[in-house]
């Protein structure tokens, strides 16, 4: 079995269509909603975790693309500019699952682990240099 976290980026129609139901009933995945966004012109986008064997979630990806969701691992949607990070731990503060911390009191030295990201964006606001990007958000 494997567990990956992705994000699909829906657009109006899709969003209609009962698509996590067919990746549980269809491809026997196991779904966990981490993060849902729906604007008002019903596009949005969608973070999960996805367990199933390897073949199980690479048929439910490939389903998800041929009806044209954008699918793309977790890891490669949140990104932390340590070079314009100032180090004030205003993020640490607000991150619910400990994906910024500060690791190093002393130091007051923030640090990022992507995989405990669920995308809840409590950082991106509270950061003052916006050193926290979702490289998925209008600039």
């Amino acid at each position: 079995m494997i567990k990956n976290r992705v994000v699909c980026f829906f657009s109006a129609s899709q969003s209609e269509q009962p698509i996590i139901y067919r990746l549980v009933k269809d491809y026997d995945l196991v779904i966990n909603i981490l993060k849902a966004d729906i604007n008002p012109q019903k596009e949005g986008y969608l973070v999960v975790e996805l367990v199933g064997t390897r073949e199980q979630f690479e048929r439910g990806v490939n389903y998800l693309k041929d009806l044209g969701v954008r699918v793309e691992p977790l890891s490669q949607t949140v990104v932390w500019h340590e070079e314009i990070c100032i180090q004030c731990g205003a993020c640490a503060s607000f991150c619910p699952t400990g994906a910024l911390e500060i690791t190093d009191r002393e130091k007051m030295e923030v640090s990022f682990d992507n995989s405990r990201c669920v995308v809840c964006g409590m950082c991106l606001d509270c950061c003052p240099t916006r050193a926290v990007k979702l490289h998925f958000e209008v600039a």
